[in-house]
């Protein structure tokens, strides 16, 4: 029987979502359940295969079609034995994930971290397309990466490569919870961002930010947008440390494409545009000039349209 499908799963710690696709990414069907992570490791593995089993079910296909199943999840996990190291918000300890989703459904099945996986979707089926080095950076609560590198997720010896949230670019700046200073995290993300919003109001500077109860990397991004002094310098200086981490990633792998998704891509053309100032301040020339820096393309679905894409990708 032709094997003309992939399952992929977005395990996160609140929902398991998946799909079932063809083999040029074609979405057939979708699923998602709550992870009840407080229920242990084995409850969370059952919720994996039913998940699995119902996308292929609600597809009309039968597991013989399937060619491959990819899983993202959250780290630290070690890709290449398939085993979840450990995670905050799962209940996995050391735990061997790969092996009972393989043996139960017989067939190959690919775990990575859910940035790696975000990479490889944007680069399969999203804005980075077409091209053969790139490199995806979310900024959200966190700050995390990966890379394409001469067509191939690039993960390092440890399958931890491209912690770029955890890069220094302020020696002696903020505690970052990694327990390192500086870190591009603690100084660019959406919660660096809504930090020193909530820093600025409790200083008594004169801002519109104390017009709301709470504030987060959103009504900065808003005052801003409105000519807000304090929200403006505060982005000025924030991005400005993204784009010195981007900046750093380019002179490092010289991509064809920076893709750059989560919450704070959302914050529009200011994001892309003092990223791009402080690239092109930083970097030699012909390599910022021949850098593309573009907003994520796949959205609330990345994760597990990256899924897909790790089966496509690894059972080529």
């Amino acid at each position: 029987m032709d094997k003309n499908y992939v399952v992929g799963i977005d395990l996160g710690g609140t929902k398991i979502s998946g799909a079932l696709a063809d083999l040029q990414g074609n979405v057939l069907s979708q699923f998602t359940m709550p992870t009840d992570a407080h229920e242990g490791e084995q409850a969370v593995l059952s919720r994996i295969i039913q998940v699995i089993e119902k996308v292929i079910t609600d597809s009309g296909k039968t597991a013989e079609e399937v060619k491959a199943i990819g899983i993202g999840s959250p780290g630290p996990l070690d890709a290449k034995s398939g085993i979840i190291i450990t995670t905050p918000n799962l209940p996995f300890k050391n735990f061997k994930l790969v092996e009972p989703i393989a043996e139960k459904f017989n067939i190959p099945t690919y775990l990575d971290n859910d940035a790696n996986v975000a990479a490889i979707g944007e680069y399969m089926l999203g804005a980075g397309k077409g091209t053969t080095n790139m490199v995806y950076v979310t900024v959200s609560t966190g700050v995390g990466g990966g890379a394409i590198l001469n067509g191939k997720i690039y993960r390092g010896s440890t399958s931890n490569a491209l912690e770029v949230g955890h890069t220094t670019v302020l020696p002696n700046g903020p505690r970052c919870n990694c327990g390192n200073y500086g870190c591009v995290e603690a100084l660019a993300s959406g919660t660096a961002i809504g930090r020193q919003a909530k820093e600025a109001v409790e200083s008594g500077l004169e801002t519109s930010l104390k017009n709301y109860e709470k504030v987060t990397s959103y009504e900065v991004f808003k005052e801003a947008e409105k000519g807000d002094k304090v929200s403006k310098e505060i982005l000025d200086r924030s991005l400005g440390y993204l784009g010195i981490g981007i900046a750093n990633i380019i002179s490092s792998f010289d991509p064809e494409m920076v893709v750059i998704g989560g919450g704070v891509s959302k914050g529009g053309q200011i994001v892309f545009d003092k990223v791009k100032e402080v690239v092109n301040e930083r970097c030699f020339k012909a390599m910022a000039e021949s850098c593309k820096i573009v907003p994520a393309a796949l959205g609330t679905d990345a994760g597990v349209i990256g899924a897909v894409a790790l089966a496509l990708l690894e059972s080529k």
